[in-house]
């Protein structure tokens, strides 16, 4: 089984990825993928180079390649976490090659996103609010782009969406009601 993660920066996908692998599941991030292009190629590991990266690869190769790539580092015979989708194209990759193939939205308001960031203080995230809206719009949706960032229509293809605007007690019970479901459905 293959559970997906999409959602918009900072929604709180951490908290259900460390329920998940405790569960069992695997995880592999599809900033993975970028990175090791990028160090190849000897570039800068930023947000934007990851984002233009992902974009350069899926005009290329077609709007399924990462998730190919993240496919191709599976087994099998294991439960994997693909985070993070952000076309609708490798959601839709992934519902035609993969059997047991599951998507979660995380989301959050915008307000709290921010602050999130702030918190962890990744050397990557946006410093300012400005930056975060310049970002969280192109993560969000970039209508010019068909090969770029469109977390808003993963979101909609999504079979769980978790709004993640509580307590670490409410997204723990958010995720284990849907992880109740899911095993249910492969029974």
């Amino acid at each position: 089984m293959i559970i997906g993660f999409t959602g918009r920066i900072a929604a709180g996908k951490e908290t259900i990825k460390s329920f998940l692998v405790d569960k069992g599941f695997e995880y592999i991030e599809t900033s993975e993928v970028l990175r090791e292009e990028l160090n190849r190629r000897r570039m800068e590991i930023t947000r934007k180079n990851m984002q233009d990266l992902g974009d350069e690869l899926r005009k290329k190769q077609g709007p399924g390649i990462l998730m190919k790539l993240l496919l191709e580092k599976a087994d099998s015979k294991k439960n994997y976490i693909f985070d993070s989708l952000r076309n609708a194209g490798e959601v839709d990759f992934l519902r035609k090659n993969v059997k047991d193939f599951i998507l979660i939205a995380v989301d959050a308001p915008r307000e709290l996103r921010f602050k999130r960031i702030l918190q962890r203080g990744k050397a990557s995230d946006p410093k300012t609010w400005d930056t975060f809206l310049e970002v969280d719009n192109r993560d969000y949706f970039d209508p010019h782009n068909p090969h770029g960032q469109q977390v808003k229509q993963c979101i909609e293809k999504a079979d769980y969406l978790i709004i993640n605007d509580g307590s670490l007690e409410e997204i723990k019970k958010k995720i284990e009601k849907i992880y109740g479901e899911i095993k249910n459905l492969r029974t």
